[in-house]
């Protein structure tokens, strides 16, 4: 008969479950060794969680530029497509103020409007 399995107090429970959670079992050299996990933030690694959530701001002060990515370089035709809508609205919308400008100006008399010469502002 083999020998009965001694059970593991609460206090050795807990340390075994400490120690899963800090520590991994890795083979170098042929043989097993136990290393030390690396950092993870909400189950992704440290570098994979900077590069989505970092803003360019950071990245640049934190001189990591290879994480920087110029959002309008993005190939996606939903993207591109969004692109031209926004800049459609943006026309039409510089075309409405022209149309407010060409309304106003006729009631506007020059001497109501000042300009201020460069030599002026200096003084």
């Amino acid at each position: 008969m083999g020998k009965n399995k001694k059970k593991l107090t609460a206090a050795q429970k807990a340390a075994k479950a400490e120690r899963k959670r800090k520590f991994m079992w890795v083979f170098m050299n042929g043989k097993q060794v136990r290393v030390k996990r690396p950092e993870t933030i909400d189950g992704m690694s440290v570098d994979e969680f900077i590069r989505k959530n970092a803003d360019p701001i950071w990245l640049h002060q934190n001189e990591m530029w290879e994480y920087i990515q110029d959002e309008t370089t993005n190939n996606s035709d939903d993207e591109y497509l969004d692109v031209v809508e926004n800049e459609d609205n943006l026309l039409e919308k510089a075309e409405q103020n022209e149309d407010i400008h060409q309304d106003i100006l006729p009631f506007l008399e020059e001497d109501d409007i000042q300009f201020v010469s460069d030599e002026r502002r200096k003084d």
